[in-house]
């Protein structure tokens, strides 16, 4: 049974329609290896040459809940891509600084640089999200934020960077064992807090929260792809397809060269 990774502008998004599991086609964990590996040095000359080029960037923006494996994504998808030519950004909690201005302010300022690629670990998105289960500004308020984000995607679309939105979509089980999974490998525990667990009862409202958005702010310059994540080879794979892709069709170039340079000889 197919399961589409993104639906028509408009439509209402329900979670519950999608199966975190899901496998599109008889993949299995060890053909994906291969098809990662592919992917990942097709986007590698790809991003050499948007890098050169320097006219376009991409911003590919990876939200989820906790444990949804934002991390994990980014040190597969990005493999052997030039440093010099990735931004990335995580957002936690604002500081001072950033709450004296208008809540894109600080996402503004990270957007990646012409000829880059830049990845947002949790996002602007944090602001519809976090804030409506915390009910941390008003009602009227959180509800001019979602036109906002979508103005402010256009800008940046017109702009020449194109989005690719991916939310990593796993299930309440699956959560449950990568928190559990957490607190017994003493080499992660470090990433586990006891907030996780207050976050964790909230699980209803984040996902009421998330359909919000993912429905709100769908948009056909910034869609959403709703990524099945309970197997993280399956994620890995579908994102690196995605941005191969995204790559594949902006089709960037070298620059040509200054001209007179045939025929010089460097002694």
């Amino acid at each position: 049974m197919t399961q589409p990774l993104t639906v028509p502008a408009g439509t209402k998004i329900r979670l519950a329609d999608f199966d975190a599991r899901h496998l599109e086609g008889d993949w299995t964990k060890k053909m994906s290896r291969q098809e990662i590996s592919s992917n990942t040095a097709v986007s590698r000359d790809l991003a050499y040459r948007l890098y050169a080029e320097n006219r376009r960037a991409v911003l590919l923006v990876l939200q989820g809940m906790d444990t949804a494996g934002k991390d994990g994504t980014i040190r597969t998808v990005m493999t052997g891509i030039n440093p010099q030519s990735c931004q990335i950004a995580s957002f936690k909690q604002p500081s001072q600084l950033e709450l004296d201005h208008d809540f894109l302010w600080r996402i503004h300022n990270a957007v990646p640089r012409r000829g880059n690629i830049g990845i947002f670990n949790r996002s602007h998105y944090g602001d519809v999200l976090v804030v409506r289960v915390h009910q941390l500004v008003s009602e009227a308020e959180l509800e001019t934020r979602y036109d906002r984000i979508n103005d402010f995607e256009r800008l940046l679309v017109e702009g020449k960077v194109t989005i690719l939105k991916c939310f990593l979509h796993i299930s309440k089980e699956e959560q449950r064992e990568r928190l559990q999974a957490r607190l017994d490998n003493p080499d992660k525990r470090w990433k586990f807090s006891k907030g996780d667990i207050a976050e964790r009862k909230r699980w209803d409202d984040y996902q009421s929260a998330y359909e919000q958005a993912l429905t709100r702010c769908n948009t056909e310059h910034a869609p959403w792809h709703i990524i099945p994540s309970d197997r993280k080879w399956y994620r890995n794979m579908t994102v690196s397809r995605l941005l191969r892709e995204t790559l594949e069709k902006l089709n960037p170039k070298f620059p040509p060269c200054e001209e007179g340079l045939e025929g010089i000889v460097i002694h």
